[in-house]
């Protein structure tokens, strides 16, 4: 388990909607939620929960069907993991705790559902930071042979079941192992205390599963919701920061033109890393979100 990577923190499992969400609760102060990415669980904010938890009270949940939280049965929609469904559960979550408004950080699908959130729950987010994503209609529609190549899983991972759970569940270590390594800048190193979590997780069926079918709504009901936005006019209310690594091999070009789109608030910039800035770059990503969720 992962207590060991969150020193004076408190292991919550919290009953919402039918489902039941794991997370870590700590610290104290005004409320940020941390929202992790594919194929991870909360375990991969080790490096920056207790840092911000000396100012703020930080929740870090497994998103619906990852790590050790449950998942409602999937559907032939998807919808049940889609990322308004997912930004709803948390945000009931979120309130279980006590907190109405509050500020959110989300990496890889975790930033699918944060941003999410600030558009279906304006009025809960108080100021959102995204780490190495644009929207995923921006990216559906950016696709091309440089796109398809660094991010093979996105068309590999939304094919009929069961057809990438048998493949992923035949050998889950290497296939995290491999994936982590592919998208983090070469000779980073994971804690291993953290990976063992990772393939912990993968081993369940149930995980693969529901992660896969993550994808497969991120390919249907998430690029609808998103168009449906971008038709309407629609902006992100509160306070956006984007941030990316710099050697990751996600969507290249000018990321905050992107997401003024789709933001009324936006600045950000890249920071020297891969994907997996919560891992590769800590202190470098905590330079640029303290003083952000400072201001609010």
């Amino acid at each position: 388990m992962s207590e060991a990577l969150f020193p004076g923190f408190t292991r919550r499992r919290i009953a919402v909607a039918g489902n039941e969400i794991n997370l870590m609760l700590g610290g104290g102060g005004p409320p940020v939620l941390l929202i992790h990415g594919y194929p991870q669980t909360h375990a991969c904010w080790h490096a920056m929960a207790p840092e911000l938890a000396k100012r703020f009270t930080v929740v870090a949940p497994d998103l619906r069907g990852y790590g050790d939280s449950a998942t409602p049965p999937s559907a032939s929609d998807h919808r049940p993991h889609s990322k308004r469904a997912m930004a709803a559960e948390l945000v009931e979550v979120m309130a279980a705790l006590g907190f109405a408004r509050f500020a959110v950080v989300g990496h890889d699908r975790g930033a699918r559902v944060a941003y999410r959130m600030a558009f279906d729950h304006a009025g809960k987010v108080a100021r959102l930071c995204t780490l190495d994503v644009v929207p995923t209609h921006a990216m559906w529609q950016g696709v091309n042979k440089a796109f398809a190549t660094s991010t093979y899983h996105w068309f590999f991972l939304i094919q009929p079941t069961p057809f990438p759970e048998r493949l992923i569940g035949s050998d889950p270590e290497y296939f995290i192992r491999h994936t982590l390594a592919s998208w983090a800048k070469p000779g980073f190193a994971f804690d291993e205390r953290a990976m063992a979590e990772y393939i912990r997780a993968f081993r369940r069926p149930e995980v693969v599963h529901a992660t896969c079918e993550d994808y497969r709504a991120g390919a249907t009901v998430d690029d609808q919701d998103d168009a449906a936005d971008l038709k309407a006019g629609r902006k992100i209310a509160c306070p956006l920061l984007a941030l990316w690594g710099e050697h990751s091999g996600f969507a290249k070009g000018d990321r905050l033109a992107v997401w003024r789109n789709w933001a009324s608030d936006v600045r950000g910039g890249p920071i020297e890393s891969g994907h997996f800035l919560p891992e590769e770059a800590p202190q470098a990503t905590l330079a640029q979100l303290l003083p952000f969720l400072a201001e609010g």
